[in-house]
């Protein structure tokens, strides 16, 4: 939210310069170097999180009674640096979820195989950056917990990774 207001104050300034100076700007390289800022601003500055997807499927299939696993899960308040190698925990686990669902024949089958397809999309364009710390547990070190707790938590972790 924070980048977001920033993103609004920049932008309404280039704006109000580009309004107030537009024709002399432009015939200058200036002026189109402060054009192209204000076309590029936006899309960078006010990007939304790159796990929205994920929390909207999340959403759909947190209430789902037909998914009955217990599954390896991280809590929220793992030390920041194992933050990726935590959300990778996760949705290592959405893989069992889906196992499942292809048993059980899930209402929630499509939501949940697009929490994974998303995340793994996700980690190809931004391969793995943090190396393994002693802090950081293997995903089979976390407790079991029902699939309300894991979806619960999951949530925490892509809200607190979203900030």
């Amino acid at each position: 939210q924070k980048t977001h207001l920033k993103s609004v104050c920049l932008q309404y300034q280039l704006y109000r310069l580009l309004n107030t100076h537009c024709f002399c700007l432009l015939k200058n390289g200036m002026g189109l170097i402060i054009f192209f800022l204000c076309a590029y601003v936006p899309k960078t500055e006010a990007g939304h999180c790159k796990w929205a997807e994920v929390l909207k499927d999340l959403e759909r299939i947190k209430t789902s009674k037909d998914i009955d696993v217990s599954l390896y899960t991280a809590s929220a308040d793992e030390d920041e640096e194992c933050q990726e190698l935590v959300m990778r925990c996760f949705f290592l686990e959405t893989e069992v979820i889906i196992q499942e669902c292809r048993i059980k024949n899930c209402s929630k089958t499509q939501d949940v195989w697009n929490i994974w397809k998303n995340g793994n999309e996700s980690f190809e364009k931004n391969k793995l950056t943090s190396t393994k710390s002693e802090k950081c547990k293997e995903c089979e070190e976390y407790e079991e917990k029902n699939f309300t707790e894991f979806v619960q938590n999951f949530v925490k972790v892509i809200q607190r990774d979203c900030k």
